[in-house]
């Protein structure tokens, strides 16, 4: 296939830092979309539309309406790339015969099965301006859109950047409300001990009326205060940690997580025949820990990972939670046995500048990735560690501390 100079968006740093602050689960694509996409179908009179999103290496489809069975594509393999890459000043990117443009004629959705030929797309475009993906509509046949439709094809792109919104917002609520529910618990459980203890001692006191010896009635007394400052202590503890600000979003444990990764990424190990393997410290596999970025951090360090390994290549992640007095100690190492890099790329990571390079096999390299995973890392206040030399490949290591849930 010929290769050709991939575009890359002016403000792509940023653009893929939007991005990730959806914190997106792209294991489990909801039907949320579903309608938005069969309605972007019906008003450009095509026979397919996607819902897709763009991050530093793969293209994500998020809903899709009569092309099934599609997923994920490699960035560069994809013309929607184009469309995130739109000036602030164009409007859509539109491809009247794909089978007539030197720059997708080869793609196998074109060349082959289903032979794809138009292709329109909308940039889905957040309040400060960035193209996070595009929703798209494609045709086996050639297809002409009138200004009336582009309209309502922007509006309904506009739509579907409204509902990311909106379900990041209900994932913040959702978790807020668990907190409330396991502080409830809490609060039912613990204070029922010393009330109980204080109802008790004050019965036996009453009952005993003047029989009651006065070492015993301190002591009873003394037993009362105790109790009596457990319940303060209590309301105390719950007080401070309302003022504690909250991770807006749900939890996994070590076997979810590694679930979600082979789910996301065994596809790209069995295209590139990589070796791909995930080990989990099984003693503490159930136990569950804030998913806050850890789908974008590690989905990062993977995918390039795949790039930089030959073919035949391993890609190794080992994931391991260690339990201490309140918190907890999330380890990710993901190891590879790819072409490495040298100690100036490394030192050009961790200062979170970019830099970018071709894959093993000609992928596209955009830079950004391992920037993003820094500035995630970094924004976690967590560590992140590069091990690498030239031929001998490379070991991402993170350590990320969160408290006990």
């Amino acid at each position: 296939m010929k290769m050709f100079q991939h575009p890359i968006p002016e403000n792509e740093q940023e653009r893929i830092l939007t991005l990730a602050e959806f914190d997106i689960d792209y294991s489990c694509m909801e039907n949320n979309f579903k309608d938005l996409a069969h309605l972007a179908a019906k008003i450009a009179g095509t026979e397919i539309s996607l819902v897709n999103l763009i991050d530093s290496f793969t293209q994500w489809t998020y809903s899709s309406y009569g092309l099934d069975g599609v997923v994920q594509n490699p960035r560069e393999e994809t013309v929607c790339q184009y469309t995130v890459s739109l000036s602030s000043t164009e409007e859509y990117f539109e491809v009247p015969d794909m089978s007539a443009d030197d720059r997708f004629k080869e793609f196998p959705a074109v060349s082959g099965p289903p032979n794809l030929r138009y292709y329109f797309g909308v940039p889905l475009t957040t309040s400060d301006g960035s193209h996070i993906g595009s929703l798209c509509v494609m045709d086996q046949r050639l297809r002409e859109q009138s200004p009336e439709k582009i309209e309502l094809l922007k509006i309904v792109a506009g739509e579907v950047v409204n509902r990311l919104k909106a379900l990041k917002a209900i994932d913040g609520l959702k978790h807020k409300l668990d907190q409330v529910r396991e502080t409830q618990k809490k609060v039912a459980h613990d204070i029922r001990g010393p009330i109980a203890g204080i109802v008790g001692l004050a019965a036996v006191i009453a009952e005993q009326g003047n029989n009651n010896n006065l070492d015993e009635v301190l002591e009873f007394i003394t037993m009362i205060h105790k109790s009596g400052r457990s319940v303060l202590e209590l309301a105390d503890e719950i007080l401070t940690e309302g003022k504690t600000p909250a991770l807006k979003n749900d939890e996994f444990n070590l076997l979810i997580f590694k679930e979600k990764l082979e789910r996301l990424y065994l596809p790209q190990s069995m295209n590139k025949n990589i070796t791909f393997r995930i080990h989990i410290n099984e003693k503490n596999e159930h136990i569950p820990f804030i998913k806050n970025k850890l789908l974008q951090i590690t989905g990062n360090l993977i995918s390039n990972a795949m790039k930089f390994t030959p073919q035949n290549g391993t890609v190794a992640v080992d994931l391991d939670l260690e339990v201490d007095v309140g918190q907890y100690q999330l380890k990710i190492k993901v190891e590879d046995s790819g072409v490495g890099m040298d100690q100036e790329t490394i030192n050009c990571i961790m200062d979170g500048k970019t830099a970018t390079t071709n894959g093993t096999v000609g992928e596209k390299g955009y830079g950004f990735g391992l920037s993003l995973v820094k500035h995630l890392v970094n924004s976690l206040h967590g560590n992140f560690d590069i091990h690498s030399e030239i031929g001998n490949g490379t070991i991402f290591e993170i350590t990320l501390i969160q408290r006990h849930l």
